[in-house]
């Protein structure tokens, strides 16, 4: 089976190749495996070692007939590349997660890919209450506020049009909670509080007082897990699309326990968003406002189809995954190998 994934280089896409490699070990898989990137990790280095590799950009248009070529012969795509910053440039952003994902499946097309597996997101979702577990036929189209989720629902819209006129590919997506990994400490660190914030994050975090709304529930899933769900979404053909999370749900109290607050104090979400939203546009931090409307407004997903369908089980907790991303964010961890997990620099 030949794969290709864009956005290898990256969380999720390093995961992937370490988790398809270890199929090709030890379950003996017939894999050769193709990565896209604009920046070509170190090839001497695992997981990017024998692996195939082209650099090109999914979102600009003088690079879609490279993308056709690094596509040729291949059995499937796993289209993760995405852009998360810099978010006060809006246009760049769309240009990547949205017409990058229309240039990928134009290509996907016309090199003949049989199945084409797409990484979507909880974000996708319509807003939904937090008293009950949505399954996949709950709306996904997005979050106002967004931006994420506006593109994450425009590529869901651009998946469904692709499914319809190609019944003969087999269109895949995967919606995961929060992707969490200690070497991606440094990555998320720079994307969600910026360059100067994350040296203030402690290995442990301690919070004495932790200022938080009662509505800020959410879910989380390690690095790992979610790349075995794409392996199995790929040997198993599966087709739709499944939610990934771990458990347990990480409400105020769960949080609580994380950063050792000896009191939570219940704050409006308007006050949350307000604070973000100022000291984004300040920017003193990476995050807008409109990852507290994700945040207060994705639901909390029903998993029950990945565990049926694929046979799936998170081998972490979700509290393993977000304390393993807070070490190394307090830690500046990362992977030298890989130009978008790079560790911060001492």
């Amino acid at each position: 089976m030949r794969i290709v994934i864009t956005g290898a280089s990256g969380n999720v896409g390093t995961a992937l190749l370490t988790r398809l490699h270890q199929a090709r070990s030890e379950e003996g898989a017939d894999l050769q495996l193709v990565g896209i990137t604009r920046r070509t990790p170190d090839q001497n280095a695992a997981p990017f070692r024998g692996v195939e590799w082209h650099t090109l950009d999914v979102g600009e248009q003088n690079d879609q007939p490279a993308l056709i070529q690094a596509l040729a012969g291949a059995d499937a795509v796993v289209h993760l590349a995405w852009l998360i910053q810099p978010n006060h440039n809006r246009e760049l952003l769309r240009r990547t997660n949205v017409a990058g994902t229309a240039n990928v499946l134009a290509a996907a097309r016309a090199a003949g890919v049989r199945q084409v597996v797409c990484a979507s997101s909880v974000g996708a979702y319509s807003p939904a209450p937090k008293d009950r577990r949505t399954r996949e036929d709950w709306p996904a189209a997005g979050i106002k506020g967004s931006h994420y989720s506006v593109d994450k629902a425009a590529q869901e819209s651009l998946l469904d049009d692709f499914a319809k006129d190609n019944p003969d590919v087999v269109v895949s997506r995967l919606r995961p909670a929060l992707i969490f990994s200690a070497e991606a400490g440094s990555e998320v660190g720079r994307y969600f509080l910026g360059r100067v914030l994350p040296r203030l994050v402690p290995r442990r975090p301690w919070l004495p007082l932790l200022p938080i709304p009662s509505e800020l529930v959410f879910q989380a899933v390690h690095a790992a897990d979610v790349a075995d769900a794409y392996w199995r979404v790929l040997e198993k053909r599966a087709e739709g699309a499944f939610n990934i999370a771990a458990e347990p749900i990480l409400d105020p109290n769960a949080l609580g326990w994380v950063f050792r607050a000896r009191r939570l104090l219940p704050i409006p979400v308007a006050v949350l968003r307000a604070v973000v939203e100022l000291s984004w546009r300040l920017r003193l931090q990476a995050t807008d406002g409109g990852w507290i409307d994700m945040a207060a407004g994705a639901p909390l997903m029903d998993t029950s189809r990945a565990r049926e369908v694929l046979g799936w089980r998170p081998r972490r907790s979700s509290l393993e995954a977000l304390m393993d991303v807070l070490e190394g964010m307090g830690a500046g961890k990362g992977r030298p190998a890989s130009p978008p997990l790079r560790p911060r620099k001492p």
